[in-house]
């Protein structure tokens, strides 16, 4: 049922979920139109940009590629190469973002990102995925190892993304996998059946972190696999959690940004405000307090470095990281059709 509703969303015409300014159209997830995260765009044009948004990335590709109208989108970095290949996207000009220079060069190391033609992806944001739990009803010691997630004790008591991407990640750490960039047939397989047994401790898929949260704290699930900012609602509301980012098998780190859409219907200059907006070093504390997340910039991450959310959900942990880093198209979508299958129980 989710992939039937998931496909009539992609062919539908996506409606802008919260209108403003309507020479910026912003394709976004949910949670990113806090204000606070690119006031300079608002002081400057008197409102926010218009907003569109979207559950996963393979959603917001198919709805792009489906004619779907936005100016800029927000995809995260396994996605910039199908954007590209689909000739969606163009270059931004980097002589008009001023703080461009200011973004830690290690998002940009990928000629996906940035090669000869010009510079396709602007890094804002990066996190962590790794297991949230309640510690008043999960020991400590069962979540020091992934396996937490195939354990008969929580059978009905877990929770996992609805994100191929997060998925996989997981079941790649959990079988000692820690670089999928070169995944052989066997490894794949090792983890397509270590997710099959995770499914069956599954209550439900979350589709954003609200709905995590949510989940979380109405009690019906213990123990989720979860993106920071699931986290960060959950203490907004005083509910007891814990972030297990260094498991004996590792966590993973992912990393987001904004592309230039092709014949974006909005006010071109505009696009350009709303990144350098997102570039201004006060957008760091914004993104943090709001989501939980790291800003790119260098200069962003030097304002929060002594912030105890830093510390506790984006430090160095000791413990393997999966980097979701641009792997193989062709590897994501086996992965994807793989996923659909052993969501439905097959």
């Amino acid at each position: 049922m989710r992939l039937l509703i998931t496909t009539a969303l992609a062919s539908a015409v996506a409606l802008p979920a919260l209108a403003a300014d309507p020479e910026l159209t912003v394709f976004d997830w949910a949670g990113f139109e806090e204000p606070s995260i690119f006031q300079a765009y608002i002081d400057k044009h008197g409102d926010s940009p218009t907003y569109a948004f979207y559950g996963d990335d393979d959603e917001a590709f198919q709805k792009i590629a489906s004619g779907f109208k936005a100016d800029v989108a927000h995809p995260c970095s396994q996605m910039v190469s199908k954007y590209r290949d689909a000739g969606l996207i163009e270059p931004w000009d980097t002589s008009k973002i001023p703080n461009f220079d200011k973004i830690d060069p290690q998002f940009l190391q990928s000629e996906v990102f940035k090669d000869a033609e010009g510079v396709w992806y602007i890094p804002t944001d990066w996190g962590a995925t790794a297991i949230a739990y309640n510690p008043e009803t999960v020991p400590a010691e069962d979540v020091s190892t992934l396996q937490v997630f195939t354990d008969p004790k929580y059978q009905g008591r877990t929770s996992l993304p609805d994100s191929s991407d997060d998925v996989w990640a997981l079941a790649y750490l959990a079988t000692g996998v820690t670089d999928w960039t070169d995944v052989t047939d066997e490894q794949f397989q090792a983890a397509a059946d270590w997710l099959r047994k995770a499914h069956a401790n599954v209550a439900a898929y979350w589709a954003d972190p609200s709905e995590q949260a949510q989940l979380m704290a109405s009690g019906a699930v213990d123990i989720a696999w979860s993106w920071n900012d699931g986290v960060v609602y959950l203490q907004n509301d005083n509910y007891p959690v814990a972030f297990q980012r260094a498991p004996k098998e590792g966590s993973s780190t992912f990393f987001c940004g904004y592309i230039n859409l092709k014949d974006g219907p909005g006010n071109e200059e505009k696009a350009y405000d709303f990144i350098n907006a997102w570039l201004e070093p006060s957008a760091g504390k914004a993104l943090l307090d709001t989501i939980g997340y790291g800003h790119t910039s260098t200069e962003a991450m030097a304002t929060i470095a002594d912030e105890p959310a830093v510390k506790e959900g984006l430090s160095e942990v000791d413990a393997p990281i999966l980097a979701q880093t641009p792997n193989d198209p062709a590897q994501r979508e086996k992965q994807l059709a793989e996923f659909e299958k052993i969501k439905a129980g097959f």
